[in-house]
């Protein structure tokens, strides 16, 4: 069986319009350094586009190492040497705490590693939101959100600034912004890839990824952040279908996702459908409790009612959680996972589903200042993702079509915890047999063409 044959009749944009961007996978050596050159020279013009960006300014890097000159961006929630991370803030009125002078470790690994980073990407407030509603904007379509919160991540790799991205999820801020960006994702177990020298949300969900163009793109990148896991290179022999899930989503999410299950079963992976949805709306509650008590508990001190208004009632929801109830619902998930695990698994090793139910929303309809706002549709972007987090599983998020406005779907492979290192696998079989991950925003038509290759 070949996990690696790029399927030649796949185009790299449905419209014919020219060659998707490449993945760093896919570039002969001898072309990389002219590449990385190509993103720093590409990523100012992404940011007067979008706004993906907070600070520009490539970091030095060793030139050897796995990684030797990967143009990368992170999420401006981790500390860099002399420079705080503003996490997604207005500007404080007082001089804030001394700049760190060490980097966090995810920095240190990927730098140490050879990687090459181009800038701090946008997020939203403490990234306790979603959308990414007033950060950086869609380069799909600008009207749409660009998902939540590791907006700016998801923008800069969709527009070809980075190979790659980092990014956290605490209830899916990793796989949302995939979906709306049209990038793929890797949420690793909680706790493979350390956190220190990282904002902190709610410390017992949150976990740090990566966005990237491709998966075989993440497994280069995987195994430099999260030292101490093993990554096979053989997916899972059989996955199965939440098929709840998928009908309960709207009609071309539906679509998109069976799309790509049928690609996934291509790869020669036993595919079975199964129900999931009640166990997965069950944990939602205490999810919820959890992630309000301890960011209640992380930034509730913090002077926020006139520097975002929002932000602060969102954290007050979490100040009269009493231990006692935070302590019953963490027991509560330890005690069901392994039932849970069983009852939604059964035999499979990996489980797909929608990465979110709904077509991703119009900015106006995520926009509580907009006369069409709707809460519901804020909760509902995050239905199908944090249960994940609830578990603590490992999921990959990839491309798998388009919805009836042009804007990228995207499905969501979760497995059990320590099998990163298989999904990763199953992604790559999946981006071998298709092109959906190497298509363009049909607007960026005048990117350097070290960054585009046909067939990547």
């Amino acid at each position: 069986m070949s996990w690696t044959i790029q399927n030649p009749d796949v185009p790299d944009d449905p419209r014919g319009a020219g060659p998707g961007f490449a993945d760093w996978s896919g570039l002969p050596t001898t072309a990389r350094a002219e590449a990385a050159a190509a993103c720093a020279a590409w990523a100012p013009e992404v940011q007067a586009r979008f706004g993906c960006f907070v600070a520009l300014g490539t970091a030095g890097a060793d030139a050897a190492g796995p990684l030797a000159g990967l143009p990368y961006a992170a999420k401006d929630m981790f500390d860099s040497v002399g420079r705080s991370p503003g996490c997604g803030l207005p500007a404080a009125a007082d001089d804030g705490p001394a700049p760190p002078e060490r980097a966090a470790a995810v920095l240190e690994r990927l730098d140490g590693a050879g990687a090459r980073r181009i800038g701090f990407t946008t997020m939203t407030a403490l990234a306790y939101e979603p959308s990414g509603v007033g950060k950086a904007l869609n380069p799909w379509n600008r009207d749409i959100v660009p998902g939540g919160s590791s907006s700016g991540s998801a923008v800069a790799v969709a527009a070809g600034a980075v190979f790659a991205a980092l990014g956290s999820d605490t209830a899916g801020s990793l796989r949302i912004p995939a979906q709306a960006c049209g990038v793929t994702a890797w949420k690793p177990a909680y706790g493979l890839v350390p956190v220190a020298g990282a904002m902190t949300l709610a410390p017992s969900l949150d976990t740090i990824g990566l966005l990237a163009r491709s998966a075989r793109d993440i497994q280069l990148l995987a195994p430099v952040l999260a030292t101490d896991m093993a990554f096979p290179s053989e997916p899972p022999a059989r996955v199965a279908l939440l098929s709840d899930a998928v009908e309960a989503s709207e009609a071309p999410i539906q679509a998109a996702c069976r799309d790509g299950a049928e690609a996934i079963a291509a790869c020669g992976v036993s595919l079975e459908q199964r129900s999931g949805l009640p166990a997965i709306e069950a944990l939602s509650d205490p999810l919820f409790l959890i992630l309000q008590a301890e960011a209640a508990a992380q930034h509730g001190g913090l002077a926020l009612a006139a520097r975002d208004p929002t932000l602060a009632r969102r954290l007050a929801k979490g100040l009269d959680i009493t231990a006692d109830r935070l302590a019953a619902a963490k027991a509560a998930l330890s005690g069901a996972t392994t039932p849970i695990l069983d009852n939604l698994f059964g035999n499979a090793g990996a489980l797909l589903l929608p990465v979110m139910p709904i077509r991703t929303p119009p900015v106006a309809v995520a926009d509580p200042a907009s006369p069409d706002f709707r809460a519901a549709a804020l909760y509902r972007l995050s239905a199908y993702t944090r249960f994940v987090n609830a578990l603590g599983l490992p999921a990959v998020a990839v491309p798998v079509g388009f919805d009836d406005r042009g804007m990228p779907v995207a499905l969501q492979i979760v497995g059990r915890p320590g099998s990163d290192g298989a999904l990763l696998a199953l992604a790559t079989a999946l981006q071998a047999r298709t092109g959906w991950h190497r298509r363009r925003p049909s607007d960026i038509t005048d990117f350097p063409s070290p960054l585009a290759q046909r067939g990547s």
